[in-house]
């Protein structure tokens, strides 16, 4: 048996997070995981995810993501190694749609800037998009992107190098509390802490099953494509980019590498029963609606796909996430559900794990993700 102060279950972007946080305070912390940092089989991979600040998806994120942005430029100074590049994002949709209404309600609340541009400005400042006539767009000079794995890598060695332990190759069975201490079982090992933290992303349904939180996963794939010119460089040609249309959310991001363009899907995606069986292989169909829709909207590239790759978002009804303390074990934290826009929040929702399991509330306000809200539709 081993004894630790915190146990972390998961080692991907929020594990990872909450590892290095909890290092960073003195903790004797250890995170499990089946994979080890930076892999490929979970929800934080795939070269990039969009950083913004004018957050449609409800207003109460800003502070969320302000606090993020602060702990990305941290841990960047003390690697010396930049991962936030905030090489704009650009939005594009009906003005009364989904994105851009709740982009500009956040903006107007929290005092963010935003560039309104019309269809002759996109065509003549970022001319690989295309913008249907009755759409408008909005600019976000602060957004941009963040390399995901290097993230999951810096938190997971920074906090090696404070002292913590990263154990891969090792399945977690079940977890209990006994006497105000929890005890984690492997397949292998027992392993006995103070506090701990749950972070298991597509797997947070066999680890939190006694809330009766629905949480559906799905498979989501990535492709990258060949462009025909410079397009899609990095700033100034070519920010991220968002599209909302009828058919779902298409994003993007500029070409960084020989790879390619990154195009993928935010809507959609097929149902998955068992994360570690989920299907990694090129879909037909799926590659089709993209291809439709670079066609259409992304005149600049070609129809040579590069490469694909598939991860996982793990959904919440109400597509918010769940972050708070376990309602019968004080000592127990988690988030899940982080519903396909979690990434760039990881070192913020590290640190409020961390918060809570040792003080108890967080240091941004988050009471609208709690576990107890009735939108989750719980089972009771």
């Amino acid at each position: 048996m081993h004894t630790y102060d915190v146990i972390v279950i998961g080692s991907g972007g929020v594990g990872s997070a909450a590892l290095y946080q909890l290092a960073g305070r003195g903790v004797r912390a250890l995170a499990i995981d089946r994979f080890p940092p930076g892999h490929e089989r979970g929800s934080s991979h795939g070269q990039t995810r969009i950083i913004r600040q004018a957050y449609s998806e409800h207003p109460n994120y800003v502070p969320m993501v302000l606090r993020a942005y602060e702990l990305w430029h941290e841990l960047e100074q003390r690697r010396g190694e930049q991962l936030c590049f905030p090489v704009g994002l650009v939005q594009i949709g009906p003005p009364n749609g989904e994105i851009l209404a709740g982009t500009w309600a956040s903006a107007r609340q929290h005092g963010l800037e935003l560039e309104k541009l019309s269809t002759d400005d996109v065509s003549k400042r970022f001319p690989g998009f295309y913008i249907p006539e009755q759409f408008e767009a909005v600019f976000e000079s602060t957004a941009g992107y963040l390399r995901v794995e290097r993230c999951v890598m810096a938190h997971a060695e920074e906090a090696a190098r404070l002292g913590a332990t990263v154990l891969s190759g090792e399945t977690v069975r079940a977890w209990r509390v006994e006497h105000g201490s929890v005890t984690v079982d492997t397949e292998r090992e027992r392993f006995v802490a103070g506090q701990l933290v749950i972070a298991a992303g597509a797997w947070a349904n066999d680890l939190l099953s006694e809330l009766g939180i629905p949480l559906e996963v799905r498979r989501k794939p990535q492709y990258w494509l060949r462009p025909r010119a410079n397009a899609f460089l990095r700033q100034p040609e070519c920010p991220t980019f968002m599209y909302e249309l009828p058919q779902g959310i298409f994003y993007g991001f500029p070409q960084l590498d020989e790879r390619g363009v990154k195009v993928a899907e935010h809507t959609g995606g097929a149902a998955v029963t068992d994360p570690l069986a989920v299907d990694r292989e090129l879909d037909v169909e799926d590659r089709a609606r993209i291809s439709r829709f670079c066609q259409q909207y992304l005149p600049e590239l070609t129809s040579d796909f590069l490469g694909h790759s598939v991860c996982m978002y793990t959904m919440t009804h109400d597509a918010h996430f769940v972050v708070d303390r376990h309602p019968e074990h004080a000592n127990v934290a988690f988030a899940a559900g982080l519903s396909g826009h979690g990434f760039k929040f990881t070192p913020m929702l590290g640190e409020s794990l961390a918060d809570l399991v040792l003080d108890g509330t967080t240091r941004v306000p988050m009471d609208f993700l709690k576990c107890d809200r009735p939108a989750l539709g719980r089972a009771r």
